[in-house]
């Protein structure tokens, strides 16, 4: 039995964004928390790309050792199985995750993710609710910190993953390269 040709509907998504570099001399001289304090409020230039690629807002809730990040799923987002790709998530999770370690850094310490565990508890769909990610910091060492994260559902409360990461921590160069 021969099948239909489908029709589909064509979308399209484009958005502008700017590129900032990273301003080490000025993380030299500030702590974590006080650098994305200043990256918030728009002191360090344009918002991370990874925000508008995503849909994510900028973080909130910024404290030592703990930040929130919100998203709406989408359907550009979607897996052939029609649910948002598990990448949304873990994204949510990682940037959250990394975020929380940030605030906790001295001045001229930077981080990079040794290892990210993600849990699913349940599909996101394309078009559901819009998502909150709390990351709190659990262990800051001289070398390494770990981390933990929620991904909730912002009108709902439901649990739909939770994750870890471990970070290697490392002293910031004035001059990367």
């Amino acid at each position: 039995m021969a099948s239909q040709p489908v029709e589909f509907e064509t979308r399209t998504r484009s958005y502008d964004y700017a590129v900032a570099p990273f301003d080490a001399a000025h993380a030299l001289q500030v702590s974590g928390l006080e650098y994305m304090q200043a990256l918030v409020a728009g002191e360090l230039g344009p918002r991370p790309t990874i925000l508008d690629t995503m849909g994510m807002s900028l973080p909130f809730n910024l404290a030592h050792g703990q930040a929130s990040i919100e998203a709406h799923p989408a359907d550009f987002l979607m897996n052939p199985l029609g649910v948002v790709h598990g990448g949304f998530a873990a994204t949510l999770l990682d940037t959250v995750l990394g975020i929380a370690v940030h605030t906790a850094l001295p001045a001229g310490m930077a981080y990079t993710t040794a290892e990210l565990k993600v849990n699913y508890t349940r599909a996101v769909m394309p078009d559901g609710e819009r998502l909150r990610a709390d990351g709190k910091l659990i262990h800051m060492g001289r070398r390494m910190a770990t981390s933990e994260a929620r991904l909730l559902g912002v009108e709902s409360s439901k649990l739909y993953a939770h994750g870890s990461t471990t970070c290697f921590l490392f002293p910031l160069q004035a001059n990367p390269g």
